[in-house]
């Protein structure tokens, strides 16, 4: 008998912090409209100072348990997408396995920016599906506020913090349906943080600071807009799909502009697209989680649909989960 992996619950969780647009007015020069009309964020959730990722994720992974009626115990594997870990090693997914009271599953990070949680979807579900597992919980965090120059209008404006999950089981009918990963590291400085660990932290020549994130925001607009249409297409084409057999799209939350491009691409009314950007900007890895369970908890996602999950991010970095939820 086959085995495939299925949702069994979903979490999410944003720091208390919040800061808004009109904020934004007080430290940058910008606007308001100028951000809403560009990007379709009205607000974003900053970290306090000593809340790391994994103090969010931790958040998310007990709702997610609850929520699927699991305990910690129960899970076999864990994998955490995220690009600001808390420290250089342990992986960030060993320090919250320490904090749920989980002993000897295997555990450890992925870091593919704001694709890691549909990266990390598909690395669970190969494990599920293999019989290498039978219960794994997925998440994805961020505290991208601690790389962002707050100097820099192009960036500064774009992200927040926070953290989603979900807790992906064992079943013998299809939940994921398929995973399809994708990466192109030929456009790295478009969307980068110069420094790193080995290649250390020396200021650029230009002098930008190499401990901030750096983007060329029109170009990677272009090649997201562009890339996420072949991902659509290369999904429904993998499922012997049409566009009219997916109920709801689970986009990145990057843009708004992005999402309505995908949108069309799937000749999809907005209505059936789920849309938090506004409430809490870009969190990278853990946009798309945070929107799947937003639109879970409200109803709106229900038992039997069909889902899209997509996303774009630095490397560059491609992909998409379809399911059944």
């Amino acid at each position: 008998m086959s085995i495939y992996s299925r949702i069994a619950g979903t979490g999410s969780y944003l720091p208390e912090k919040v800061l808004s647009n009109h904020d934004l007015e007080k430290m940058v020069e910008t606007s308001d409209q100028w951000i809403q009309e560009r990007t379709g964020i009205k607000k974003r959730h900053i970290a306090e100072a000593g809340q790391t990722t994994c103090d969010l994720a931790e958040q998310a992974a007990a709702r997610a348990l609850k929520a699927a009626g699991k305990t910690a115990q129960e899970i076999d594997l864990i994998v955490v997408a995220t690009t600001t870990p808390d420290k250089i090693f342990p992986s960030t997914a060993c320090l919250l396995q320490q904090r749920l009271g989980n002993h000897g599953c295997a555990a450890f990070d992925i870091q593919a920016v704001c694709t890691g949680f549909v990266y990390a979807m598909g690395v669970a579900d190969k494990f599920i599906k293999t019989g290498a597992a039978r219960t794994a919980l997925v998440v994805g965090a961020e505290t991208l506020s601690r790389i962002l120059d707050w100097n820099d209008r192009g960036t500064c404006i774009l992200f927040g913090d926070g953290a989603g999950a979900v807790v992906l089981e064992a079943a013998d009918k299809p939940g994921i349906l398929s995973t399809h990963l994708h990466a192109d590291g030929a456009y790295e400085e478009l969307l980068h943080v110069p420094g790193g660990i080995s290649r250390g932290f020396d200021m650029e020549a230009d002098g930008a600071d190499p401990h901030f994130m750096q983007m060329k925001g029109n170009e990677v607009f272009k090649m997201a807009v562009n890339t996420l249409g072949r991902i659509v297409d290369e999904t429904l084409a993998a499922n012997g799909m049409k566009k009219s057999d997916i109920d709801w799209l689970v986009p990145h939350q990057a843009n708004i502009r992005i999402i309505k491009a995908t949108a069309r691409k799937l000749s999809m009314d907005m209505d059936n697209v789920v849309v938090t950007i506004g409430e809490h900007g870009n969190t990278s890895a853990a946009s798309v989680p945070l929107a799947l369970d937003t639109a879970v908890k409200d109803g709106r996602i229900k038992r039997g649909e069909t889902l899209l999950l997509e996303a774009f991010g630095g490397g560059f970095t491609w992909g998409s989960v379809l399911l059944n939820y």
